[in-house]
């Protein structure tokens, strides 16, 4: 993953939108592809990187621990490493990430009910283009 300038616009957008929007800042610290289904998989109990690679479809090893990292510095899981050998690290939400179990719960609710009433194509599928002469 390549780091954006902090001078580019894109950053001072974000920054100041986040700073101006607590709905913003949330989808910063969750927002992607990964990083809500690491936490709610990580919501029922600690897991091992192995586990949660093996839980996570698709995602590559490098990925996860980008994920991992970013939602470790967010202070949304925390990661213990115990001294035997070999090395065991696992993984658990800290009470900031627990905070958001709710929510995800509500949302997994809103997406099941989405899925039924138009079906899973809906969120991928490409709007009609009008052809433009």
């Amino acid at each position: 993953m390549s780091k954006r300038k902090e001078t580019s616009t894109n950053s001072l957008n974000k920054a100041i939108l986040s700073s101006f929007c607590g709905v913003v800042h949330a989808l910063d610290l969750i927002g992607g592809r990964w990083k809500l289904l690491i936490l709610y998989k990580l919501g029922t109990n600690r897991k091992r990187f192995s586990e949660l690679r093996d839980q996570l479809p698709n995602i590559s090893e490098r990925m996860l621990t980008l994920q991992l990292k970013e939602l470790q510095r967010d202070h949304l899981i925390k990661r213990t490493v115990y001294a035997e050998v070999p090395a065991r690290v696992e993984y658990e939400l800290t009470d900031t990430g627990m905070a958001l179990s709710p929510i995800w719960q509500d949302l997994e609710k809103w997406g099941e009910a989405h899925r039924k009433t138009f079906g899973a194509a809906a969120a991928t599928a490409q709007p009609d283009r009008l052809n433009a002469v």
